[in-house]
């Protein structure tokens, strides 16, 4: 495993710059082509995913809102809770900031990709409709572009194992119930073995189910979720009034700290923060596309303003409530990274409580994760063989969830900065050469819903 680590610590830094600048760079372009036009239409995006505009006879196999439920709850998960931990760790405060701005940008993306999901829409060998950055990919950009689709599932294979979040919950729960000792002589690895194969079988349960089965747990357990956390954060809030206007003054002065202390100076600070946003909410991964894409929508607008969605719910307001929390508690300036440091926060601020009413979400957390992120995978293999050959994907990622219970934190966040580094470099490319028809296709929307039609 350390001559693995030692590849990826090597190869990392050759990716992050072309990452840095095609999300950075096309992120901003993309948001002042569209002219803010995504941004004005927020609450219309609402009203879209509540429903209000379904059209039951479009093609598709899930709701906009269960498309987005089950997006959102692959990115609402430990990414939030140990992601933005490890940001603040490894940046301190400021890189919130520069967290938020790399989220606003992302809405900007997702609106276009998301909005592609449903205008490049191909069928399989089987005859069902599929979405997706591979399908618009080569359905928008032609078969000359097709080793671009490959590359970007080749990588997903990897990118989309749930290698992190199995990781990050099994030293949560080695953290709070530290079964090695309390309960009777088993090795520390023993004990996450047995995490691994516990999360494997539950996984199982519901991701051999397919698509329908994952987006109903999804658009059950993401609400519930989102909504303890919040309320949980609030009562730190409450309890450490008088703290929360100089965290955010922290936030803002720290994020401009041309003499930080962090390992490249201010520019290695941005690039923390947008590693981290872009791993908490996928802007430009090119994953939430194939959830969308699976959406009963004909519109492809209507699926954009849903998908922009997406990082607002899970990096302004869940990876902010994180931050919150370990600000005020000044965990951050402990040693640990990860999760031991949120739930240090937790329980520092809860009256010694926190740390197990996280355990809680936590759980919820890297449940829904594993479940949506396995069908990415799937569809990654689908496109590079067929779909009776992807469905075995699950089996691979039931398998490698048992690996990264007992791998170190440092190998799987090398493998999964890495994998998706490389696969945003194909879809953003993609994003940017078709960004004018999204353009042409938003403008008819609007056009026809400012008659009323």
């Amino acid at each position: 495993m350390e001559a693995i680590n030692d590849f990826l610590t090597t190869i990392l830094p050759y990716t992050e710059w072309p990452m840095f600048i095609l999300l950075i760079g096309g992120g901003l372009f993309l948001v002042f082509y569209s002219k803010f036009v995504p941004f004005r239409y927020f609450g219309h995006a609402l009203a879209v995913v509540s429903g209000k505009y379904e059209d039951k006879n479009a093609k598709g196999d899930v709701s906009s809102f269960q498309a987005l439920s089950a997006a959102v709850a692959a990115t609402v998960g430990l990414g939030n809770i140990s992601g933005v931990a490890i940001a603040i760790h490894d940046g301190g405060p400021g890189v919130v900031f520069w967290i938020w701005m790399t989220a606003l940008l992302g809405m900007g993306i997702k609106f276009y990709s998301g909005s592609l999901a449903i205008m490049f829409r191909g069928i399989d060998s089987q005859g069902k409709l599929q979405g997706g950055p591979m399908f618009y990919i080569t359905q928008g950009m032609g078969n000359w572009a097709k080793p671009m689709a490959i590359f970007f599932s080749i990588c997903g294979l990897v990118g989309f194992l749930g290698v992190f979040t199995a990781n990050q919950f099994t030293e949560a729960f080695m953290g709070v119930v530290k079964p090695h000792e309390t309960l009777f002589a088993t090795s520390e690895y023993n004990w996450k073995l047995i995490i691994g194969f516990f999360l494997a079988i539950v996984t199982s349960g519901v991701i051999f189910g397919g698509l329908n089965k994952i987006a109903k747990v999804a658009s059950a357990i993401v609400p519930f979720m989102v909504g303890v956390y919040l309320l949980a954060v609030i009562f730190v809030m409450a309890s450490n009034a008088g703290d929360i206007l100089p965290a955010l003054k922290m936030i803002f002065v720290e994020a401009w700290n041309f003499d930080t202390m962090v390992t490249g100076g201010f520019w290695g600070l941005v690039i923390i923060g947008v590693r981290r946003a872009m791993f908490s909410n996928e802007a430009g991964l090119g994953s939430a596309p194939m959830y969308h894409g699976q959406s009963r929508n004909d519109e492809p607008t209507k699926e954009g303003l849903v998908a922009m969605l997406g990082p607002f719910i899970d990096t302004i307001m869940v990876c902010t409530f994180t931050a919150v929390v370990i600000i005020l508690s000044g965990a951050y300036l402990e040693e640990g990274s990860g999760i031991t440091m949120t739930m240090s926060a937790f329980e520092k601020t809860m009256y010694g409580i926190g740390d197990t009413l996280l355990m809680v979400i936590v759980a919820a957390f890297a449940l829904s994760t594993l479940f949506t992120y396995s069908y990415y995978g799937v569809k990654s293999l689908s496109f590079l063989t067929n779909p009776k050959i992807g469905k075995w994907y699950n089996v691979f990622f039931v398998i490698m969830i048992v690996f990264a219970a007992v791998a170190s934190l440092q190998l799987v966040k090398n493998l999964i900065d890495l994998s998706y580094a490389l696969m945003v470099i194909p879809n953003m490319i993609a994003v940017l050469y078709l960004s004018p028809k999204v353009n042409a296709a938003s403008k008819q929307y609007f056009q026809k819903m400012k008659k009323g039609a």
